[in-house]
């Protein structure tokens, strides 16, 4: 490093860190890191040894100090978070200050407790940088960051992106591996500390204060030097652990231009975090990749062990060779022994003591991957990433800040049997109409899924509100636990303090926003509400859903109303209904204000024509169940008058015609009467027979199979239609024909061979064969050639 510089910028930097930062006789003591290192860690161990300090102060939110006790306490197990929620007028801001079992901070405050020394945070709350100004310029539009901590002014300097090249590293990770991780544990401490200083120092000095400033740099060390400033009237020995690129800030004597301003009100809650989160790969800026890996070279340390990268590496390459087998790929013994070798090798061609976590991966790729590097040929790699990132959850110990709605989601996974000690995605069947418990789930798992806390995702079973697979016994849930999913209960703890609390209160905001006139949407939400098992909010809705059905005209709202009351009746069992009757005296109230409202549907809305038309065929077999004759009498009344109306839609018209046909109220013979008049009709009529047709097929499509002359008839229609009037309703004909099963299209299929006196094979055989087609399209691109040589065309 010394080799890039002018001697006497490395006299200063020398001077500085040995007088000013890292001088163990000082009453202050300034400890340089780089978030999540492994050997800032190791170093500040021996430093804390050495030093013995009366106190250490970390660069953290100081609004979090409350919470030191809970991160350092022997039940908490890495990774964990401090979860910060802001809320202004316009947007609601959060972030995480996360800990690994070697991120400096935690060995900071887990050292201090051993000791029986204090230790505080230093830093600005996140609402006060958020608050804070400068010039004019709010820092929100600076700091809106899912980290408290941010790398990328450290990382992307200029002097760091020339050291990369210089010493031909790809990246910067793999440039602080290299200097600070494998040699930086081999150096003695104030050479370490010094190295480090030297090099956030020459980061920094690529900015000018200008920047400083508009990213919150000046502000922040203003205040940590305020906070050092008032332990330095208490304490003897005061150990500073911050990142490296404020430590110079700290040691300068200016204020910056800015003034902070106490936020308002802000959230403060420790929560458990995963290696997939803090792993810099997925997104988190200032972390390290490949988690797991440090966490396995910092255990190595703490063993003592002369070659810890090396260790790791071991643990490694067995795992990926077991695991990837287990996914059935064709790997051997030879395979891992070939790629530790490569690594060795690669380290020595590297100038590094030890293999680490890039020579690793390279050596990998080279050994286990067969062929150029591919989608298909990148299993090993990508298995490999995974293992080094890894898939555990923290844990926080119990403690009075521990949200209740968390606290319940955790309980109730527990009594659930659901394994969220892990971050992977598992499955759970449910068995819905036999077990008890699986029913309990299910509700667990839709309150979740219903408050967005992406814990889990229904992958098959019944949708009731949508009103598919209903016959379906069993659901399928994939879910997972992580730290989103705990920052999302956390957000919803406004609700409630259970799940089930938060639920009922979320859906009941939701419900007083909407029209009592429309009586669906009050339906729905009473289903949402007996899905997820709200007993209490259910019978609230209901009687909403009673009032609202008295107010509601419109007929396609009834029906939906009605269609979901059905739904209840017929799953009481299923959610546990105790009030039927009430439940059935409504569905003959809702039923009987959706039928009168039939006739008044002759001139409907074109985008409603198709909802109408399912919903009529509903109306019908709802009535099929009535035993009273007068709804049916009704029922069939304003059928009747709603085809005698002259506007009424060919697709209603079709729907109407089946069902008084179906219910002994018309002659069978005018279906087909009905559809001669539009097939042999004026030209306007004749594009109408799709239409109509698809109204009958929709409620009735066995009049094709027992009224030959409807197929005749249809059939001299086609023949006759030209090219343009055929291209015209060909696709209106081809959907009308969508509700016939497979096996009704085979003995369609025999009627119409029938027709032309042919069976079905020569019926459905291509007209020209493809071996034919190939032939003609081969000679017309010869015959083509040939006369262009002789310029005919």
């Amino acid at each position: 490093m010394g080799s890039l510089l002018q001697r006497e910028e490395m006299d200063q930097i020398n001077r500085l860190a040995e007088e000013e930062v890292y001088d163990l006789r000082k009453q202050v003591v300034y400890f340089p890191i780089r978030h999540h290192s492994p050997a800032c860690s190791f170093h500040l161990k021996k430093t804390i040894e050495a030093y013995q300090p009366e106190i250490i102060l970390i660069e953290g939110p100081d609004n979090s100090n409350h919470i030191i006790p809970i991160l350092a306490n022997e039940q908490t197990k890495p990774p964990v978070s401090i979860y910060y929620a802001y809320t202004t007028d316009e947007q609601k801001y959060v972030c995480y200050f996360p800990f690994l079992s070697y991120s400096p901070e935690y060995v900071a405050l887990v050292e201090a407790g051993k000791r029986g020394i204090p230790a505080a945070f230093i830093d600005l709350g996140y609402g006060s940088r958020l608050e804070s100004t400068e010039d004019g310029h709010d820092l929100k539009k600076h700091n809106e960051k899912l980290s408290y901590h941010d790398e990328r002014m450290l990382a992307g300097s200029v002097f760091i992106q020339r050291l990369c090249t210089t010493l031909k590293c790809r990246n910067f990770d793999e440039l602080w591996e290299k200097v600070f991780e494998i040699g930086g544990i081999r150096k003695p401490t104030a050479e370490f500390v010094k190295d480090v200083f030297a090099y956030c120092y020459l980061s920094r000095k690529c900015y000018d204060d200008a920047t400083l400033e508009s990213e919150g740099d000046l502000i922040r060390e203003a205040h940590m030097r305020k906070k050092i400033a008032e332990a330095r009237k208490q304490h003897a020995r005061i150990l500073v652990v911050t990142g490296g690129f404020h430590t110079y800030g700290l040691l300068e004597d200016r204020t910056a231009n800015c003034t902070v301003k106490k936020a308002k009100e802000e959230k403060v809650y420790p929560m458990v975090y995963t290696y997939q989160e803090a792993d810099q790969l997925n997104g988190y800026a200032s972390g390290m990749p490949f988690v797991h890996y440090y966490e396995n070279v910092w255990r190595a340390l703490e063993k003592k062990e002369s070659t810890p990268f090396t260790k790791s590496a071991l643990v490694y390459l067995p795992q990926l060779l077991r695991k990837l087998r287990d996914q059935g790929e064709s790997t051997s013994t030879a395979d891992a022994i070939e790629a530790y070798s490569l690594m060795s090798g690669l380290a020595v061609m590297r100038d590094k003591s030890e293999a680490g976590a890039y020579e690793l991966v390279d050596s990998v790729l080279s050994a286990f991957t067969k062929g150029e590097r591919s989608i298909a040929t990148s299993g090993p790699i990508d298995t490999l990433r995974e293992l080094m990132t890894g898939d555990g959850i923290g844990q926080v110990a119990k403690n009075d800040l521990d949200v209740p709605i968390v606290r319940d989601c955790k309980e109730k996974c527990k009594g659930l049997k659901l394994q969220i000690s892990t971050t992977g995605r598992n499955q759970k069947i449910l068995e819905l109409y036999a077990k008890k418990s699986h029913r309990t789930a299910s509700q667990f798992f839709h309150c979740m899924l219903f408050l967005g806390t992406e814990f889990c995702a229904k992958e098959a079973g019944p949708d009731w509100m949508n009103y598919k697979h209903v016959n379906l016994v069993r659901e399928t849930w994939r879910y997972g636990y992580s730290s989103y999913v705990e920052a999302r209960l956390i957000e919803n703890s406004i609700y409630g303090g259970t799940v089930q609390e938060a639920a009922a209160k979320k859906l009941e905001g939701m419900v007083k926003e909407l029209p009592q006139h429309q009586s669906h949407e009050l339906a729905k939400w009473l289903l949402q509400a007996v899905v997820m098992g709200l007993e209490e909010l259910g019978t609230r809705l209901f009687e909403l859903v009673e009032q609202s059905v008295k107010q509601d005209g419109h007929f396609l709202s009834l029906c939906h109303t009605l269609k979901i009351l059905t739904i209840l009746h017929e799953q009481k069992r299923l959610f546990g209904l105790q009030e039927t009757v009430r439940i059935q005296r409504l569905i003959d109230e809702v039923y009987y204000q959706a039928i009168t409202k039939i006739a008044e549907q002759n001139n409907p809305n074109p985008d409603e024509l198709g909802e109408i038309a399912e919903q009529l065929k509903f109306l019908y077999m709802v009535s099929r169940q009535k035993k009273s004759d007068a709804s049916s009498e009704i029922f069939s009344d304003q059928l009747q008058e709603l085809l005698r109306s002259a506007k009424v839609p060919a697709k209603l018209e079709g729907v109407v015609t089946a069902i008084l046909c179906n219910m002994d109220v018309r002659e069978r013979e005018e279906v087909s009467r009905r559809a001669r008049a539009y097939m042999f009709g004026s030209p306007d009529q004749r594009l109408h027979t799709a239409a109509y047709l698809h109204g009958v097929f929709l409620v009735a499509r066995d009049y094709l199979f027992y009224e030959d002359e409807l197929l005749d008839d249809l059939n001299q229609m086609i023949a006759g239609l030209s090219y343009d009037d055929f291209i015209q309703i060909v696709p209106e004909l081809r959907l009308a024909f969508t509700y016939f099963s497979p096996m009704e299209i085979t003995m369609l299929s025999e009627k119409v061979a029938a027709l032309f006196q042919t069976d079905v094979v020569e019926l459905t055989f291509p007209a020209v064969d493809e071996p034919t087609l190939r032939q003609a399209r081969m000679l017309d691109m010869g015959i083509k050639e040939e006369f262009a040589k002789w310029n005919l065309i």
